[in-house]
């Protein structure tokens, strides 16, 4: 396990369990994970610490807000997010 998926993992202990990797860019990665809470998969978005670094939090955090007011059939639902220390995070709807 990579160090990163390993203080994910720890970071969301309870709430969350991380399956997988869905993809990368050069801004997040996402993860399919389950929400506990819920009983649900979601999509987890976890911001890169390189990137969080720089003033992409603030961006990161916009899109989050963005993202949450949206209501589309085609667009993934934002139903959390958060921050842990160097790392910001949402889950989403799994993607089928």
């Amino acid at each position: 396990m990579s160090d990163t998926l390993s203080r994910l993992t720890t970071a969301l202990a309870g709430r969350y369990r991380i399956e997988r990797e869905l993809g990368a860019g050069g801004m997040a990665t996402v993860y399919l994970a389950h929400d506990l809470r819920h009983d649900r998969e979601v999509a987890v978005k976890v911001i890169r610490p390189e990137v969080s670094a720089e003033l992409a939090a603030d961006r990161f955090l916009l899109e989050i807000r963005t993202s949450a007011r949206l209501q589309h059939p085609h667009i993934v639902p934002v139903f959390d997010s958060g921050d842990a220390p160097r790392r910001g995070q949402t889950d989403e709807e799994a993607p089928p």
